[in-house]
């Protein structure tokens, strides 16, 4: 596959993806999407994790964009990064609807379907 197919936009997909594949992160965005924020320790109560293994899903989410935290001393405050969010609901808005189609639309050389497109 030409690497010239690949866009920002298939990135930014792929990571925001890799961030949500864990049920953990999952209700994180949940739970966040609740609240205005919530520092670690109040998300960690909820979970039936250890602490450094919560910070590694913070950390996740946060690497991809789709949480921020802020440091007050000596707690962490997090919240959904709404700007982020909603690029990440156009962008697998756009991947899902792209992708409704009906079997008759099946070919042997999607690359090529896909190439003609762009």
């Amino acid at each position: 596959m030409s690497t010239k197919l690949l866009t920002k936009e298939h990135d930014q997909i792929a990571r925001y993806a890799k961030a949500l594949g864990h049920p953990v992160r999952v209700y994180i965005i949940e739970l966040l999407s609740t609240q205005s924020c919530c520092f670690s320790g109040d998300i960690a109560e909820d979970l039936p994790i250890a602490r450094s293994t919560l910070s590694q899903h913070l950390k996740e989410l946060k690497s991809a964009g789709l949480i921020q935290g802020t440091i007050e001393y000596p707690k962490i405050r997090y919240c959904i990064n709404k700007e982020n969010w909603e690029r990440a609901q156009k962008l697998f808005g756009k991947l899902l609807d792209s992708a409704a189609f009906t079997k008759s639309q099946c070919t042997a050389n999607p690359v090529v379907q896909l190439a003609d497109k762009i």
